[in-house]
């Protein structure tokens, strides 16, 4: 495993090196491929930030934490690297699983890790943002621009929220609220 830790606006403190390479080295017991971790540890006036970035077999996940105090920046944004290495295992494994199902294999061995990673609670992230006034169409114009699966906008004539998505055969959906 190979861990760099970087200061930025601050002096380098050999305690703070250390305390930031045993957390991310516990992350190891997940992983049976060698890793790289980067670390920056960056200080400005109150703010105390930690970002991590973990390299796994050519996959990249990073994550930043900033709070009042180091050490607790430290072991927020190690929370977030553990849970995003253990999302990404579980899709590996789940990937693995459907490969070999599709070649009429059956997996006999399940570890009881991966079934406790199956049965956790899904992460829900809370998005705020403003719905604008639109028409569908104008909607399904601004859906066909961006990247996205799909858009929520307060439609203009009936003033109620509406989401217009993307459907597997290339067309397009609207959800309506029921009056």
């Amino acid at each position: 495993m190979d861990i760099t830790v970087t200061f930025r606006h601050t002096e380098p403190i050999e305690s703070l090196k250390t305390y930031a390479e045993d957390k991310i080295s516990k992350i190891r017991k997940y992983l049976d491929s060698p890793m790289e971790a980067h670390i920056v540890l960056t200080v400005e006036k109150f703010r105390h930030q930690a970002d991590v970035s973990l390299s796994v077999n050519g996959t990249r996940i990073k994550a930043v934490e900033e709070t009042g105090d180091m050490y607790s920046a430290i072991d927020q944004v190690i929370d977030k690297i553990e849970k995003q290495v253990k999302r990404h295992l579980s899709k590996m494994r789940k990937r693995r699983s459907e490969n070999l199902k599709g070649e009429g294999m059956v997996m006999s061995e399940v570890s009881d890790e991966a079934t406790a990673l199956a049965q956790e609670e899904p992460v829900i992230e809370v998005e705020k943002m403003v719905a604008k006034p639109m028409d569908p169409e104008e909607a399904a114009m601004q859906l066909n621009l961006s990247r996205q699966d799909f858009l929520v906008f307060r439609n203009a004539r009936s003033r109620e929220i509406n989401v217009i998505y993307k459907r597997g055969d290339g067309n397009l959906g609207l959800i309506e609220p029921a009056s």
